[in-house]
């Protein structure tokens, strides 16, 4: 796995990331971070929080079990694991919504939907990538 890829920069259980998979997550970027609500529950309204990006990693949650348990929160992962969402916190989204730029990197223009689905960087090794699950390519283990 790339050091690269936030998943090895973040521990969690193999539960959290299941949850973080299947569960109907809903994303909005703000200003502080990324908002995150479940729709997964029958009131979606009451599971909503913000998770905090920074140096391309979701580093926090305003949800109850982020700071009640070790590791990282099924919304940070949930985050992780989705690559343009975490790009997109991480950097300017161009209009078209294939390219990034990033501030730090000016004038560097980076493709978010160039990667080679048959060396997939972002899965773990005994878990796949949202993308590659989304697409079909792989499945989530039992």
């Amino acid at each position: 796995m790339s050091e690269s890829n936030p998943l090895s920069r973040l521990e969690f259980t193999k539960r959290v990331a299941k949850r973080a998979q299947y569960e109907a997550f809903e994303f909005t970027l703000t200003s502080e971070g990324v908002h995150i609500r479940n729709g997964s529950h029958a009131d979606p309204s009451e599971h909503e929080y913000l998770v905090t990006v920074h140096d391309r990693l979701p580093t926090a949650c305003t949800c109850p079990a982020d700071a009640r348990f070790e590791g990282a929160c099924k919304h940070r992962v949930a985050i992780a694991i989705r690559r343009p969402i975490l790009e997109a916190a991480s950097t300017h989204i161009a209009t078209d919504g294939g390219t990034s730029v990033d501030e730090d990197h000016a004038g560097e223009v980076t493709d978010i939907q160039s990667e080679n689905p048959e060396e997939c960087t972002e899965c773990l090794d005994d878990f796949p990538c949202w993308e590659c699950v989304r697409t079909g390519r792989k499945a989530i283990p039992e």
